[in-house]
């Protein structure tokens, strides 16, 4: 009876010993948070502790990693505990020992694309991301087109467009789901992620806000919001039109209007503040800064002023003034918005006698010169719509955007401004060289919007 008694006490000891060994090796597994795995990427970001890196195919995950030291643009292989979960936004893991590789040296860009810019910390990736591009791939990239009536999908298929620009029609009776359909159906067919751009400028221009369906009321004009609120009401606007665009889809607001104009009979004073050159860069600096980190970039136009011209919707417009009242009075609420961080800046198709008598400013290289030398400015240039009655007209208008020193044009004739381009490449008007300095900064700033860390096709 002892012995059994005994051999009953002996077997239950080895199974508490047999559990606790099994319990042992599971908390120890728990710890571990299973075995050490590696993934090599391109580091896309770093901030606050946040490490986001672009992995072979081409798919986005963003870490927790403190004290890692690696810049963007370098490669890096991380050693972690835990699972990937491409659905999060933030992995549940452990970083354990990371590897960085550099793969490119800032020596390897060219000289004259290292300005210090807006978008300088992206560069490397920018450079990278134009190595892997075919021409038709770059000259795609220089055109923000019109959203056409049909065969929107197949021709961004074909021509591979930097972005799209969305106009009242195109939002007409949609509801927000359809609105998002119809960019959902571009984005995902872009091997590059498009800008989705629109003209909400508020008052007379709100291509969004004019269908009820997506806004409660139409955003109200500046001139409005300034006599109402000053420059805080403003401010506001402009986040609250940043978070309806932003749900839309929609990543690029071409606004504001920053042209100073004072007098009711001008033909662009309805789109202006209507207030004086102090006042009007007050205003400037006010978009910008509020648009900051909403998602949607603005732009400041029309680039050099417009002043008191004429309509260039329908035909040609000159603006005598000197050069001397320019500075003083129109460039001032330009400048104010570039030092407030602003990212783009369009311009007019006014022929600006004092700089250049012979061409629109939209195709002058003197004013560009004057946007990027005098002001330092170092973001995107963009063309008004080359359609517009003032450009229309004008043999090889996108070689000659190009060659001014625009980096991405605005365009309906998309096939027309390829072919052009194209064409411009193989005859040696244009180099591809030419090209690749536009394409670059054009790649940066889709780098510096976030745009590029959403997953590629």
């Amino acid at each position: 009876m002892k012995r059994n008694k005994r051999i009953i006490i002996g077997t239950v000891s080895v199974i508490i010993l047999i559990l606790i060994y099994g319990i042992s090796l599971i908390v120890s597994s728990e710890g571990d948070n299973e075995l050490i795995q590696s993934i090599e990427g391109t580091v896309l970001a770093i901030n606050d502790d946040l490490l986001t890196i672009e992995d072979d195919n081409d798919t986005v995950y963003t870490f927790i990693a403190e004290n890692v030291d690696v810049g963007v643009g370098e490669e890096i292989k991380l050693d972690y505990k835990g699972i990937l979960n491409k659905e999060k936004d933030i992995q549940d893991t452990i970083i354990i020992n990371y590897t960085v590789y550099s793969v490119l040296n800032e020596d390897d860009i060219p000289l004259s694309y290292m300005d210090n810019g807006i978008f300088s910390d992206y560069y490397k990736l920018a450079y990278n991301k134009l190595k892997t591009l075919s021409l038709d791939e770059k000259i795609g990239q220089l055109l923000l087109v019109r959203y056409p009536e049909s065969n929107q999908v197949e021709d961004l298929k074909k021509y591979k467009f930097a972005g799209y620009v969305f106009f009242e029609r195109d939002f007409r009776d949609k509801t927000k789901s359809g609105v998002l359909n119809m960019i959902d159906n571009v984005q995902n067919v872009s091997n590059i992620p498009l800008l989705t751009a629109v003209d909400e400028e508020g008052g007379n221009v709100v291509r969004v806000s004019s269908n009820p369906n997506l806004a409660s009321y139409s955003f109200k004009s500046s001139k409005e919001l300034y006599a109402s609120g000053g420059m805080n009401a403003i401010s506001e606007d402009t986040k609250e039109k940043s978070r309806l665009l932003k749900s839309l889809g929609l990543n690029l607001n071409l606004a504001p209007v920053v042209d100073v104009s004072t007098n009711p009979s001008d033909y662009m004073y309805n789109r202006t503040i209507g207030e004086n050159t102090v006042i009007t860069s007050e205003y400037a600096k006010t978009v910008i800064e509020a648009s900051k980190g909403t998602g949607v970039s603005y732009t400041l136009k029309h680039f050099p002023g417009y002043s008191n011209n004429v309509d260039t919707h329908t035909g040609s417009s000159t603006d005598t003034r000197s050069l001397s009242d320019i500075r003083t009075n129109d460039l001032p609420p330009f400048e104010a918005g570039i030092n407030a961080g602003a990212e783009a800046v369009l311009v007019s198709h006014n022929i600006v006698t004092s700089i250049d008598s012979s061409n629109p400013a939209s195709l002058s290289s003197g004013v560009h010169d004057l946007l990027r030398n005098d002001l330092n400015f170092t973001g995107v240039i963009i063309t008004d719509d080359l359609s517009m009655g003032a450009t229309s007209s004008i043999t090889d208008a996108a070689v000659k955007a190009v060659k001014a020193g625009n980096d991405l044009i605005i365009t309906t004739d998309y096939e027309e401004s390829f072919n052009s381009i194209k064409s411009s490449v193989s005859s040696g008007t244009l180099s591809e060289n030419d090209i690749d300095r536009h394409v670059f900064r054009i790649l940066a700033w889709k780098y510096y919007k976030g745009l590029m860390f959403e997953n590629q096709k």
